[in-house]
């Protein structure tokens, strides 16, 4: 998941945003949770326009679905808390092969 925040995003509303992301990992649906931001790479194939990502894994499906349905208290209260911040969120589901 990719997070572009908005403009005039300012650094305590930041440092708050990163914890806010981190305290996902707290879901009892979330096996593992990890924040990133861009690495400053300057190849042709990466996109560094993002300001935040986070990568989450679930034990299954079942857990997955937990936490996007809305009954997941944890990732709720995140969207309630921090939506004004960002101007766009980019999810990529996968699965393991």
């Amino acid at each position: 998941m990719f997070f572009w925040l908005r403009e005039g995003v300012d650094e305590a509303a930041r440092a708050a945003f990163v914890e806010g992301l981190r305290g996902l990992g707290e879901s009892s649906n979330v096996a593992s949770c990890r924040v990133g931001v861009p690495a400053g790479s300057t190849r042709e194939v990466v996109d560094g326009s993002w300001d935040y990502q986070l990568a989450i894994g679930f034990e299954g499906r079942a857990a997955h679905d937990r936490y996007q349905s809305g009954e997941d208290a944890v990732h709720a209260a995140f969207i309630a808390r921090f939506r004004e911040l960002w101007q766009r969120v980019v999810v990529y589901d996968s699965v393991p092969v």
